[in-house]
Formats: structure tokens, sequence, C-alpha cells
């Protein structure tokens, strides 16, 4: 890690700012009150779920609306393609390896240790009002849930909508823990049924559209971690049968009306253009359910560290910022997204150490402007197992054991995987994005040096 790096990490644990790194101040130069924000983060969405970037079988009007008036990035990576590692990440800004959230936790598990901060209470500092609606999954002990980390509102699940007692391959291990839903620390529905599931969609929204209704006068951090697409998949009513193309279009037609519902209320508060909304995953499909799983053009998927698990689909608005109707193929990982947004709302960065570096040039596609991050790194569960470059161009693999599908599951029901090993192996991922040909043996300098960057990161991240 080079002397300028090391500078940074000294002055976040020291609890300084971003002024103090030199970083312009956005605020100023726009003129404008501090932005709000607004994060829509789905569960399991494949890449290609969505138009503009795939081409399902089922319209998605709300998203591709909001792709035609921000920017579509292509290359928006998440350290772990696992539940809670995903959402630890995004919210901390900080790595797996450093936070120990690995995997998808359990429920009553203790998650994101309170000595990182989140989100939340980082713009809580900066005046900010916050709300949380929807699937959590980063702690479920009273200091760990929403409210105890700088969240001012919230409901829903604080697990995975398939941790009750119909979980298609473990019910047993969940029949004893009532999947509860949570309103603002209280359980408001003791045991979430068949008939609860298919609300969680709109009562998201509905909190969530409430709220920009209420603090339309004041700065706001929006958080709406979806619960769907992940199975078991529900859907209400009125979004049953619409798609003509099965159970998971209805789902995704669904979510795209909430893009469209959260859009529309921010129109109205008129404050639109005084927002940041961001759309994306929290990693890949979960191909093991066939039919009621995504799509994505990349090797392998969700619990794997190829592009398949850790690519996710991502569009960003924020109109007089960020360029109307474009598309960017620049790399950069969830970890940015905490620092980036507490430049823009001109707040101090936690003391604790993160992982993440500031890239709104990279966002706005300031010309020049360069990934501050020589790698990222990649793991699945408790193993590291490679990094790719800060641009985006080479990814390296260590030799590890992966998973991958022998079967698909139909309607609900898993299907097969077989455990195989990729041994150490570099991909040129501007030309080859499937991560299909090893070319370590043609760059065996570009190999050693993300070799170097992988053993330094294994030291201080796995020692």
């Amino acid at each position: 890690m080079n002397i300028y790096l090391n500078r940074r990490d000294f002055l976040r644990t020291a609890g300084v700012g971003a002024a103090a790194l030199g970083l312009p101040d956005a605020l100023a130069a726009t003129g404008r009150k501090k932005p709000n924000f607004v994060i829509i983060f789905l569960d399991d969405s494949g890449w290609a779920d969505f138009h503009p970037f795939g081409s399902p079988a089922y319209s998605t009007p709300n998203v591709e609306k909001l792709a035609s008036q921000g920017c579509r990035f292509n290359n928006f990576y998440v350290p772990q393609a696992v539940c809670s590692a995903s959402r630890s990440a995004l919210l901390s800004g900080c790595y797996p390896g450093r936070t120990k959230v690995f995997g998808a936790h359990p429920p009553g598990a203790r998650g994101l240790d309170p000595s990182f901060a989140t989100m939340g209470e980082v713009l809580k500092t900066a005046g900010y009002r916050t709300a949380v609606f929807g699937k959590w999954h980063i702690g479920d002990q009273p200091d760990t849930r929403p409210p105890a980390r700088g969240f001012d509102e919230s409901c829903g699940l604080m697990y995975s909508n398939d941790m009750w007692e119909f979980h298609p391959e473990h019910p047993e291990a969940y029949s004893k823990t009532p999947l509860h839903f949570w309103e603002n620390g209280r359980i408001k529905i003791e045991r979430v049924t068949k008939e609860h599931q298919p609300m969680l969609t709109t009562w998201y929204t509905e909190h969530a559209v409430d709220f920009i209704r209420r603090n339309k006068h004041d700065p706001f951090l929006l958080y709406v971690p979806h619960s769907m697409p992940h199975v078991p998949l529900f859907c209400s009513k009125k979004f049953k049968g619409k798609s003509g193309a099965g159970l998971y279009g209805d789902v995704m037609m669904e979510i795209d009306w909430s893009v469209g519902e959260i859009a529309k209320a921010l129109k109205a508060a008129a404050i639109e253009n005084d927002t940041l909304v961001v759309f994306t995953s929290d990693n890949g499909p979960w191909i093991s359910y066939g039919n009621h799983a995504g799509k994505t053009p990349y090797r392998e998927a969700k619990g794997t560290g190829f592009d398949g698990g850790t690519r996710s689909a991502c569009i960003m608005r924020y109109p007089g910022h960020i360029k109307a109707g474009t598309a960017s193929n620049r790399a950069f990982c969830s970890v940015d997204l905490l620092p980036t947004i507490a430049r823009l709302a001109g707040a101090v960065l936690p003391k604790n150490p993160i992982d993440g570096l500031a890239v709104w040039d990279l966002i706005t596609g300031k010309p020049g402007a360069r990934n501050p991050h020589e790698y990222y790194p990649f793991c699945t569960g408790r193993t590291f197992e490679g990094v790719i470059s800060g641009d985006g161009h080479w990814k390296l693999h260590l030799p590890h054991a992966y998973r991958t599908l022998v079967e698909a599951g139909r309607d609900g029901k898993a299907g097969k995987y077989r455990e195989a090993r990729i041994e150490l192996s570099l991909f040129d991922m501007e030309k080859d994005p499937f991560e299909t040909t090893n070319v370590i043996a043609r760059f065996p300098d570009v190999a050693a040096r993300l070799q170097g960057y992988a053993e330094q990161h294994r030291k201080e991240f796995y020692p």
C-alpha cells in the first residue's frame, strides 16, 4: 500500500473528514442544499433482470426511465456474493475480511460489530434523517438492529425471507425461530406467514413514499433493501400473473413498480433534482432455483467469486451531476459508496478504519479520473479467493474450490451443485469478461503484481 493510502487510513482513524483529504466541497460547488440519498438494494437480482441491462420477457419501464435520467454502470462490484457480507460492506464501507461479516447470518446473529459505523450513523452526524425499510440482515440483537445503528425509522425483516418454517431445504433449522416483521425496534408481526410475504414489497414501498413526503424539507438517507427476488418468491395480487413470464417476472415487475413509486414521490416533493438515487443488487442470482432465479451473462452466480456473483447491475441518477442517458464501464465497488456519499453530504468519516474510497469523479465521468484503488479483493464465506485490479481490467483467482450448478430446480425447489476447482488464473476482463481463458502465461508481470496485492491483503485481513 502506498504512502498516500497509508496517510488516508491514518486520517480516517483519527476521524478527519473529507476536507482534510483535499476533496472539493461538493455542496459549495452546487449551491444547493445537502443532497438526499435513496439506495434501492435488491436481493439476488441478476445482472440481466432489468432493461436496459438485459432483455427479459417482462417490461421494466421505471428502471429504464431511471437509467435514461442517469447513468448505467456495467462494472459495479460487491466484495462477496452472499447476503450479510454484501450488506455489511455497503453500509460500513469495509471489506468482509475487516468486519468478519461473512456469508448469510441466521436468526439471532450478532452481525456487524457496533465498532464499525454504518452509513446511517455517519449521515446522522451531518444532520440527516435516516430510514431503512426492507431486509436488514447485518444483526439481530438489540444493539445491532436498525434503531441502534443510526436509523431513525425502520421496518422489515431482520434476515432472509426463507429463514422460516417453510425453508425449501432446511425447514427444521428455522422452524424453532418465527420470522418476525419489525417496525421501529418492535415486533409488529410475530410470525410472518404465506399471507404476509406477498405484501413485503408493497409495505416497504409505502413506508418509503411516506418517509419522503414527511421529510422533503430535510436532508435524508432512505435505504430500501428489498426482500425480493430472494426465494421464496411472492408478489401482491396486483402483479400476480401480470408479466406473462411466470412468478419471477411478476416479482420483478412489482419491484419496478416500487422504483416508480419512489421516483414519483421524489418528484411530487419537488426534490428529485436534489436526490442521488442508487439502484443495484446485493449480488447475482441464486441459479439453483431455476425459473425462480434471475439471469446473468457472466460466469457462475451467487455464492461464488466469479462475476456472475459479484458483478451487479447499477444505475445512479442525480440531475445536474450525473449526465442523463449515459453508460459507464468504469469499475468500482459497493464499499466506495459510504465515503462517496459522506463526501457529498459534508459528513465526517468514521473513526474506525474503512476500505472504501470516494469515487465521485468516476461516477460523474470526469475526464482523466482514475480509480484510487490498486485492487479490490473478493471472497466467498471465509475463503479469500483473489483480487481484481482497481480499473477492472485484470482479475486474479487464487486456487480455490467453488460451487457450480449441475441441475436447476423449479417452482421454488432447489437444484443441485457440485464442487469444482480453479487453479491460479488471470483473466483479461476487458477482452474476456466471462472469465473463460486463463492468460497467466502471457502476462506474468500483471499476474505477479496482482499476486503481490493478494498476499498483502491476506496478511492484513486473513492472518
